[in-house]
Order: structure tokens, then sequence, then C-alpha cells
């Protein structure tokens, strides 16, 4: 029963919400809300979001000391595609401000006692093992490109990358394949967090429902993803202090996305 719960939620079939046609008003409205929830109380979300910049840089100080430069974005660009999962506390911020409900940041933990609980682990487990692949392709792609043998220092690292032809390879296929990673993440959970937040339909319908969503507003969808890649590379440029806020805003419209998305129930 637990696992029949974390596919198909709370009732015993699967969920499959309807879903509405929205058009690129809709990107700049949800960004617009997304913003307005960050700045009713930026410093309970500052301090939420404070995970974020401080994850990066571990990312990077850890690759760098352990000789793994070749890895250093691949970190940076594969922890983009946890950031549906890592925004869980942002969505329930919103839900309840939605609702008129106290927004302290304290019930941003409260995601711990949702009933849709297992299956957001499940999506978030399924992100992580997308993670951990992104990172094995790209080192498959640079070892296939310059050989085991690590970059001895940064400065040789980077000028192997960007004065040789395999290093042009390297950026091409690698950005490629990211860009495959970043498509099969935003094609099935675009929405599913906030859903399975909201109404706890399971795993299998929230993924479902990303992907319905998805075909029926593949240019909204699609700018949406523009729209995100471009604003975290926005954030890591200055030692990614500024994910501090952008996180939070992009979490926020989220919520905001997903309500335009979904029809209400009944």
């Amino acid at each position: 029963m637990t696992t029949f719960h974390v596919m198909a939620g709370a009732s015993d079939m699967v969920a499959r919400p309807a879903v509405r046609r929205i058009g690129l008003p809709d990107i700049g409205d949800a960004l617009a809300r997304g913003f307005d929830d960050f700045r009713a109380k930026p410093s309970h979300y500052v301090f939420l979001s404070l995970i974020y910049p401080i994850s990066g840089v571990v990312l990077v100080t850890w690759s760098s000391g352990a000789n793994m430069l070749p890895l250093i974005f691949p970190l940076i660009a594969g922890f983009a595609l946890l950031g549906p999962f890592l925004a869980l506390g942002l969505y329930e911020i919103s839900r309840r401000r939605e609702r008129g409900m106290d927004t302290s940041w304290r019930h941003a933990l409260e995601v711990r006692h949702s009933p849709a609980l297992p299956s957001i682990l499940a999506v978030g487990a399924m992100l992580t093992v997308l993670f951990v692949a992104w990172l094995v392709f790209a080192q498959m792609l640079y070892t296939s490109l310059f050989g085991p043998e690590p970059p001895r220092s940064l400065a040789l690292f980077l000028a192997s990358i960007f004065s040789s032809e395999n290093g042009l390879l390297l950026m091409l296929a690698g950005n490629a394949i990211g860009f495959c990673f970043a498509l099969v993440v935003l094609a099935t959970t675009v929405i599913a967090f906030p859903l399975m937040l909201d109404r706890d339909v399971g795993a299998i319908a929230a993924i479902e429902t990303s992907l319905r969503a998805t075909l029926v507003n593949p240019l909204p969808i699609a700018c949406w993803g523009l729209i995100v890649a471009a604003l975290l590379i926005v954030g890591t440029i200055p030692l990614f202090v500024g994910l501090a806020v952008i996180m939070p805003i992009l979490g926020h419209a989220t919520w905001h996305l997903y309500r335009k998305i979904v029809a209400d129930e009944g």
C-alpha cells in the first residue's frame, strides 16, 4: 500500500488533473507574482535560500580540491537539475500566502509533515539519479577527449578548453548532453512538486501531468526553461551569491505557474 500511495497518491487510482493552455503573458505574470512573494518578507527567504550559494561554493571547492576541475561546470550546471526538489519550502510559503495563512519562514519546513512526502521523495530520488548520470556522462566525455589524467592546474585546464579543437568539441557536446538532461527534468517536473504538495496525487500522476502540461504548452514551457537557465547563470556569476535572490523568486514563480496550468479541483 505504501508503494501504491507513492505512485498513485492518497486515492486508489491514478489522478489526471485537468491541464489548461497558457500563453507567454502567463509566464511573465508568474514571475511577477513570484517576485511579489519574495518581496513580501525577503529576509525570511534569503535566509532560507542561503543553502543554494553555500552549496554551490562547496561543490566547486570540493571538485577543485579533489583534482576534479573538469567537473566544476557539470556540477554547477547539474546542480540546477535538483532545483525543483530543493525549492519545496518556497512552494509551501507561496501556498500559504495564497490562502492567507501565516508565512513565517519556519513554515517552509512543514513540508516534512506533508502526506505526499513519500511521493515527493520518490521524484526527488529520480532527479538525484539524473544528476549523478549527468556527472558520469560529463566525466566520460572529458576523458574521451583529454584522457584520464586530471589537469595540473586551473590555468592549464582553461587553456586546454578554450584553445584546442577538443575543447570546442567538449563545450559543444557537453552543452548538448546537458540540454537533453535539462529537457527531461523540465518536462517531467515543471509542476510536479507543487502539484504533489498541493493535492498528494502521487509521483506517477505528478510526472504525467507535467508531461501533459509541456505538450499542451510547448512554447510557454520552453520559454520558462530558458528564463530559468538564464537567471541561474546570472545568479552564479558573483560567487553564487545571486542565487540567494534568484532561487526564491523562481521557486515562488513555479508555484504560480502550477496554479495557472493545473485547473482547480472540481
